[in-house]
């Protein structure tokens, strides 16, 4: 198969090669025409002012026919002439002048040397002919009109010499611009093809699996942008598969440690090493638990990535969702001491949301702050009406998140040593999946947070 370059070239070879050839063709026939014009128009002025001047001397056209055959000495027939060239200027021995006819004021021929059709003497000129005619004018009035006969010209040696060079000239200036034409148009496609065959390249490496492969183009056309583009894709391509072995190798890490525990109680209990009690059969449910936890996790954040998830859209009052998850996670605040605050503007504004997974957004936010704090800590639940849209906020006070970790809390399995831990029910998940859930719902979520000073989620929700 040819290269794109080839085919450009071909491509260029044959417009400019028609363009030359019809440039040559249009331009030499105009100049013929137009040459062959300028000698009948001197010509026909040249005869037209001797013809005037025989009648000043003789006060009619009486014996005109003189003034032809002097001008025509020699024949118009092409036949050789034998005398001196006569006073037609364009004329030499053996040349065919154009003929012309002598009319009257009403159009019919008194003189001249034709034997075209409808030009003889005594026939009348076509009108439209006669409107192209010379009108020779005498003592103001019109005598008659100088009509050119339909011919083809037959110049002579040195007018035809002067026009083949002209048409020479055209065709060697031609082919002069078609080859500068084809030089520069390959330099230019040479130059316009290599950003594509370095994409085309680039493509290549990434599908045989070197993700993360940059192509050098910094031209700022549209070229340029598509290569802006394939960087763009390459890198996220990479980052995609970098966290895809990542969260394997989470999830198999935490699929480890629960199954770990899990078979090393069964087995010790099938093989009568240990003897089961309460607690043991506690520890056995609770690592069972956060499988449960972890695969409930995984199937989540499968459906928000298909798009698949069903929402169950109200209307609802955010007020409410607020209160209830305060009273559920009271308990588990007073528990590790920390103070659980609620905090809600008068008059929300009502949203359109689906109330249960408005309740584990919110659930996943205050977990994995009571996971950070310690005894003493507080945690604030806030709702505001922001310009008409609901803003939520969910705050604490606790170790912070450091700026290196901020940009990746909501990738998956992502965990901060300072700020995240997996704690009890934990999959690394949860913010992923509260990112999910937000922006589902067509709302926003973004976080602030000071090492050492504490963290604030802000959720934004459109009104209804």
């Amino acid at each position: 198969m040819r290269s794109l370059s080839v085919k450009i070239i071909l491509v260029l070879v044959v417009v400019s090669l028609a363009g030359a050839l019809f440039t040559t063709f249009y331009l030499q026939t105009q100049t013929k025409n137009a040459f062959d014009t300028y000698l009948r128009d001197q010509s026909q002025w040249t005869l037209a002012d001797l013809l005037i001047a025989h009648y000043h001397e003789n006060s009619s056209w009486e014996n005109v026919e003189s003034v032809f055959k002097d001008y025509y000495e020699g024949g118009y027939q092409g036949g050789q002439g034998s005398g001196a060239p006569g006073r037609n200027p364009n004329r030499q021995p053996g040349s065919q002048s154009p003929p012309f006819v002598l009319t009257d004021s009403q159009g019919t021929v008194i003189a001249g040397f034709t034997n075209h059709p409808g030009f003889q003497i005594g026939d009348r000129v076509p009108a439209q002919e006669l409107k192209k005619s010379l009108s020779l004018e005498i003592d103001g009035s019109t005598r008659g009109y100088l009509a050119a006969v339909p011919f083809s010209p037959n110049r002579n040696s040195i007018q035809q010499n002067f026009l083949e060079t002209i048409q020479r000239g055209l065709i060697i200036s031609s082919l002069v611009a078609l080859l500068i034409a084809l030089a520069l148009g390959s330099a230019l496609i040479t130059s316009f093809t290599r950003p594509i065959r370095k994409l085309v390249d680039g493509t290549e490496r990434v599908a045989d699996g070197d993700l993360g492969y940059q192509v050098a183009i910094k031209s700022k056309d549209e070229l340029g942008r598509l290569a802006r583009s394939f960087n763009h894709m390459s890198r996220d391509l990479k980052n995609a598969d970098l966290n895809r072995k990542q969260m394997t190798a989470d999830i198999a890490h935490d699929l480890r440690t629960p199954l770990s525990i899990l078979y090393g109680y069964t087995e010790a209990l099938n093989e009568k090493k240990m003897v089961g009690n309460p607690e043991i059969y506690q520890v056995m449910h609770q690592q069972a638990q956060h499988l449960n936890y972890l695969i409930e996790d995984l199937r989540t954040l499968s459906l928000l990535d298909s798009e698949e998830m069903s929402l169950q859209i109200q209307n609802i009052d955010p007020g409410n969702i607020l209160k209830q998850t305060q009273a559920a996670f009271q308990p588990l605040a007073e528990e590790k001491g920390v103070k659980l605050i609620l905090d809600l503007e008068d008059e929300l504004p009502r949203v359109d949301l689906d109330p249960d997974r408005l309740t584990q957004i919110l659930g996943n936010l205050i977990n994995n702050a009571l996971n950070v704090l310690p005894a003493g800590g507080i945690i604030q639940l806030k709702a505001r009406n922001n310009s008409g849209d609901l803003a939520i906020e969910v705050s604490d006070n606790g170790p912070g998140i450091s700026p290196e970790d901020l940009p990746n809390i909501f990738h998956r399995h992502y965990r901060t040593d300072k700020s995240r831990g997996q704690g009890r029910g934990s999959s690394g998940l949860g913010l992923a999946i509260t990112k999910k859930l937000v922006e589902a719902q067509g709302g926003s979520i973004s976080v602030e947070s000071i090492l050492g000073e504490g963290s604030a989620f802000r959720l934004t929700f459109p009104a209804a």
